[in-house]
């Protein structure tokens, strides 16, 4: 090799600062991961576990291979309002949250607070989370105090419910049918992140013509149909 081949190869300064930014906040490990398990395709009270008889687990390997990402973090690390529509992201003392939000680019947050006593017609509110949609961005949420339950479609179109708590930061691919809701404890404080311009528009389902819809698709359902079909032939 010679020696414009060696320059043209090593790493960047800009590289290496990527790779050491995301080396101070690795994925979490499977044990750290929320608790998921199936619910029924219609639930009475959205607020419970809702869990199956016999009750059935959902792995970590199955929440990834629908495209979410999870990190552990610790709230207390910050000292966040109940609520601040936005909150300026620069202003986190977290050095965990400012490695994560340097390098996946998130320039805006906002923090909101889910509790009848903070949210006007909460009732109303909770109803409106739970109806199904997607998204034409990837959802962030991190999860300061309270608890609550994402539910999400795996691959064989039934609902996955993820219990996320405090400290819970996870990551929903753009074009996932989900939805939301509190838990028994009917209450949630949760940091809200956005790359660029914030739109938090929901698109209820049906969207299969959507383009995020679309998207997501082609990269998580067909992609896993399409090894299964290699590991057939082989």
């Amino acid at each position: 090799m010679t020696e414009t081949e060696n320059t043209s190869t090593a790493p960047t300064e800009e590289s290496t600062k990527k790779v050491k930014l995301m080396n101070q906040y690795p994925i979490a490990p499977d044990s750290e991961w929320p608790e998921a398990w199936l619910v029924p395709e219609k639930v009475e009270d959205q607020c419970l576990e809702n869990r199956l008889e016999p009750n059935v687990p959902v792995t970590v390997e199955q929440l990834k291979e629908l495209g979410i990402q999870y990190w552990k973090m610790d709230p207390s690390a910050g000292d966040y309002p109940v609520k601040s529509v936005p909150w300026d992201p620069k202003d986190a003392m977290d050095p965990k949250l400012k490695a994560l939000r340097d390098d996946r680019g998130y320039s805006y947050a906002d923090i909101i607070t889910i509790h009848p006593d903070h949210l006007p017609e909460f009732e109303k509110k909770i109803a409106m989370f739970f109806e199904e949609h997607i998204h034409d961005a990837e959802e962030i949420r991190y999860i300061l105090g309270g608890s609550g339950f994402f539910d999400v479609r795996n691959l064989k179109d039934e609902w996955v419910r993820i219990h996320v708590k405090a400290g819970d930061l996870m990551t929903l691919p753009e074009g996932i049918y989900h939805r939301f809701t509190c838990d028994e404890k009917r209450i949630i404080h949760a940091m809200r992140l956005f790359i660029g311009q914030p739109v938090w528009t929901p698109f209820n389902r049906p969207q299969e013509e959507h383009e995020s819809r679309v998207k997501y698709v082609q990269e998580f359902v067909e992609k896993k149909e399409e090894v299964k079909e290699d590991a057939k032939e082989e």
